[in-house]
């Protein structure tokens, strides 16, 4: 790290509720030179609920590849920068992550400072398994290129985490129950932390047909957590689909030969991967 540079802070930031942020990112923000958001009005009340007055720079999808260069000499010459998202921790489907890479390229510390997380609030009330997990982030908004992209994920066996918005809750809740089937267990996290935060647990199709006949369920913001696939038992795959893996393995790479026998079996791509690796170790 260069020894005169300043430092950029990546903060998390309350996802809803305002007393969940932490003094020390109050303090944060408090100590910075400029406070990059990604949407400066939304930030702004929460640096009024702090009672603090720091300049800002609005830092989004669609200007991080301008700003970054700016932000990083200021840096260099010593001035220290909070990144924060609209809510949350910040790069958890949020922009960032040009801005972080480009300061550790540049040899600028970088320094987090934990907090609130959606995901991580959704996966600690879902009742699902928690060692293992998959964070998506937002499904296609077209329903052919959201289903194929739950087709990839229906044979996985651990928990997966979703988001979604208010305008395609119901399309993804009915395209998983499809995909998914219908009695797979899901958590719907609806406005966490906020003042109508409600939280509705059961089968996919189950919850899709609550949400689908309460209008309020439709609105705000989800987390969804999803219960991932039963273990697929070792003697799943057949013998034919593993003599052909070993065929390939014998001139493929593992990745590649796992790849190529789930486009000719229709097999989890997944699972024959496993599989892969287990034939290497005999």
């Amino acid at each position: 790290m260069l020894p005169n540079s300043g430092m950029l802070y990546v903060v998390a930031t309350p996802i809803g509720h305002l007393g969940d942020g932490s003094r020390r990112m109050a303090e944060v923000l408090a100590s910075v030179d400029v406070v990059a958001a990604e949407d400066t009005r939304r930030t702004g009340v929460l640096l009024d609920h702090l009672g603090l007055r720091k300049p800002m720079l609005s830092l989004h999808e669609h200007n991080e590849e301008q700003r970054v260069p700016g932000l990083v000499q200021r840096m260099l010459a010593g001035e220290s920068v909070a990144l924060v998202s609209d809510a949350g921790t910040p790069l958890v489907s949020d922009p960032g992550y040009r801005l972080v890479r480009a300061s550790h390229e540049a040899g600028v510390r970088v320094s987090p400072i934990p907090g609130p997380s959606s995901v991580i609030a959704a996966l600690s009330v879902a009742g699902l398994p928690t060692d293992r997990f998959a964070f998506y982030g937002f499904l296609p908004a077209r329903q052919g290129q959201r289903r194929s992209a739950l087709e990839e994920l229906a044979a996985e066996s651990f928990t997966l985490v979703f988001l979604e918005s208010s305008h395609r809750i119901l399309a993804s809740l009915d395209d998983m129950s499809a995909v998914l089937g219908g009695d797979r267990l899901v958590l719907v996290g609806r406005e966490l932390t906020k003042q109508h935060e409600t939280l509705l647990r059961g089968g996919l199709a189950e919850v899709r047909e609550r949400v689908a006949a309460d209008a309020n369920q439709q609105k705000g913001e989800f987390t969804l957590v999803v219960e991932g696939a039963p273990p697929r038992p070792r003697g799943s795959i057949t013998l034919e689909t593993e003599s052909l893996l070993r065929l390939l393995l014998a001139e493929l790479p593992v990745k590649q030969a796992a790849a190529l026998a789930a486009r000719i079996t229709g097999e989890s791509k997944n699972a024959l991967y496993r599989l892969a690796l287990d034939l290497g170790k005999r």
